[in-house]
């Protein structure tokens, strides 16, 4: 079993690094072929600070539409470290707390009708499997670009220990961190 455990965190980490790494990358090529003009087009869009957060807790609380490293990007538009580090700082809140509300919906979606019918035909062994694994779920989803918020969901719905969501969860700013790091050191005038 611990083996098991052992394999799937390291499985999920090797994916993680590469879904960096294409992001870094993407980031890269974007930055080094796309001409200005198209980004002046998008100005006043990403100058609305308060509609990109919008946009980011809606896309975080409906299952992550859209990858966290986009707005680590776009926190990037400015070259002040201080403010780029707010932005992340506030986006990985965002984050942490849309996976706190997706626990709280499963844990009310538990007490439906409806997901009891489900669970009691079909999710019998998975119920099981979340309360072992739980924790290393909730770690790989808050590192990789597995959706956040619907794992955070599917363990509330198993009634997974609060507590412990809410301390294994935090590895989601671990995330923006790094993140935030890589794009940071591969920004400057490229």
């Amino acid at each position: 079993m611990r083996q098991m455990k052992t394999r799937y965190i390291l499985i999920n980490a090797g994916k993680a690094l590469a879904w960096l790494a294409v992001f870094a990358l993407i980031y890269i090529i974007f930055k080094k072929y796309v001409e200005i003009d198209f980004l002046d087009r998008l100005k006043p869009l990403f100058d609305n600070e308060s509609l990109i957060l919008l946009i980011f807790l809606a896309s975080e609380i409906v299952v992550g539409i859209i990858p966290p490293e986009v707005f680590i990007i776009w926190a990037l538009r400015n070259d002040h470290f201080g403010e780029f580090i707010s932005l992340v700082a506030l986006l990985a809140v965002i984050s942490y707390l849309a996976g706190v509300t997706g626990y709280l919906i499963g844990l009310y979606l538990n007490r439906s009708l409806f997901y009891r019918f489900i669970k009691r035909r079909f999710l019998t062994k998975l119920d099981q499997r979340l309360q072992a694994f739980g924790i290393y779920l909730i770690i790989i989803a808050a590192m990789t670009p597995l959706p956040f918020s619907g794992v955070c969901m599917l363990i509330g719905s198993v009634k997974f220990p609060f507590r412990k969501f809410l301390l294994f969860a935090l590895t989601r700013f671990v995330r923006f961190g790094l993140y935030a790091w890589v794009f940071w050191q591969i920004d400057p005038n490229i």
